[in-house]
């Protein structure tokens, strides 16, 4: 199909009606930080939090993500003879870990468009590609936060025994021992994840939406 016959249509609810039916803005909040910072582990009792205070959220996990809509070789059936992996499933390349963020990131703003609080986490390296993503949105809809837990500690907890796997050579182009991680320069919010535990972490989250305006004061 050509690009030209692709047009853009406006709905007719619109992204104000469905927030004053919510009670709350929508957003995206990107979590980014090492393997092991915490993203994940914040994101989810953020969202726990979010959801009890009647709030709408949802959580797009890096592995998640990974397991369906980036879906790299292994993942998925075999379709007319080539598997859908081989056609548009996305490895850890450079170029990979870019479109694997640009696709969440066009994602996630469908979600913020519709009202809801988007809570991405993903480590995300490359400082370029989360720029990229929050020049898609408009001013204060992209919040990102950086879980910032030095290397260490990240690899005293090592959950799925990945920094142990690139330390001995076993994977390749690891974020933060063959490849670098890019922090965010001034990000929106930083958590201490080596410091404090995930609940002071989500409360300081949400301290930052009132404060902003983006969800009503919540218990």
């Amino acid at each position: 199909m050509n690009d030209t016959n692709v047009t853009w249509h406006e709905h007719q609810v619109s992204r104000f009606e469905r927030e004053a039916m919510k009670g709350h803005k929508g957003c995206v909040i990107w979590f980014t930080g090492l393997s092991g910072s915490g993203k994940s582990t914040v994101a989810n009792t953020l969202d726990h939090k979010l959801h009890r205070a009647g709030l709408h959220s949802a959580v797009l996990d890096g592995d998640n993500v990974r397991h369906a809509l980036n879906a790299g070789p292994g993942m998925l059936r075999e379709t007319h003879g080539e598997s859908f992996a081989e056609r548009f499933g996305l490895g850890f390349s450079a170029i990979d870990r870019e479109e694997n963020i640009r696709r969440i990131g066009a994602v996630a703003q469908l979600f913020s468009q519709a009202g809801i609080i988007a809570l991405t986490a993903f480590i995300s390296p490359y400082r370029q590609d989360r720029d990229r993503v929050r020049r898609t949105m408009d001013a204060g809809e992209f919040i990102e936060v950086l879980v910032d837990t030095p290397i260490e500690i990240c690899e005293t907890r090592d959950p799925k025994g990945l920094y142990k796997k690139a330390r001995a050579g076993e994977i390749k182009g690891f974020t933060g021992i063959d490849d670098p991680y890019e922090a965010p320069l001034a990000p929106e919010l930083r958590l201490d994840a080596s410091e404090k535990a995930p609940e002071i972490l989500a409360d300081e989250v949400i301290g930052y939406l009132v404060d902003r305006g983006i969800i009503p004061s919540i218990a």
